[in-house]
């Protein structure tokens, strides 16, 4: 028996929360399931999250990003409905001033919001990341301080 049919694990993702004056950044996906996201993605075998994180920003936003910090990882199993996944997500940088953000990959669009003007439609858990990220910024409690 190969391993394929004898395990099956959560498959490892990454998301990015880059924050502008404007607001945090969310993409709007082209692909199901559709809404607001964080820019992230999944993991490619031999890559590590760090650099994964730093991929999936560029290709979906065309941003030059640093890692700040590791801020969670999310990985509850419904937090997306196409698979279990879990999520490490990361706070970045911007690591070139005066980077502006274009929609590419699957991103159909990009915009800046804050948690009082957050969209309708957001995928996955990423509404939960984003109250969860305000509150570390502006209370200093990170998720783990407060499950």
């Amino acid at each position: 028996m190969n391993r394929e049919s004898k395990f099956r694990n959560p498959v490892p993702t990454v998301d990015g929360i880059v924050e502008f004056p404007k607001g945090i950044l969310l993409i709007h996906r082209k692909n199901s399931p559709h809404g607001w996201a964080l820019p992230g993605g999944f993991v490619d075998y031999g890559e590590s999250v760090e650099d994964a994180v730093i991929r999936e920003l560029f290709e979906e936003t065309g941003l030059k990003v640093e890692l700040k910090e590791l801020f969670h990882v999310y990985s509850n199993p419904n937090r997306d409905p196409r698979q279990h996944t879990l999520s490490v997500v990361f706070i970045l940088n911007l690591s070139e001033v005066n980077q502006k953000p274009i929609a590419g990959d699957d991103a159909g669009d990009v915009g800046f919001f804050k948690l009082n003007n957050l969209p309708d439609e957001i995928a996955f858990d990423h509404k939960k990341i984003i109250e969860d990220y305000f509150k570390y910024k502006e209370e200093g409690i990170s998720p783990n301080q407060y499950k």
